[in-house]
């Protein structure tokens, strides 16, 4: 009975060959800052404008 895979790191060609695949895994891509960062500055703001309320 034959085998049908063949180990890439039994044949030099075909390990070079595994190795220099593209991923078949999509890249992860890290989601966006943006909304954290408006929320922070919304937030600073808000405790800027209370601060001046309070002082007057």
């Amino acid at each position: 009975m034959s085998e049908n895979y063949t180990d890439p790191s039994g044949n030099t060609e075909a390990f070079r060959a595994f190795i220099h695949a593209p991923e078949r895994v999509a890249p992860v891509e890290t989601p966006s800052r943006l909304p954290l960062i408006i929320g922070g500055a919304v937030v600073v703001v808000l405790l800027i404008a209370v601060v001046a309320w309070l002082a007057l």
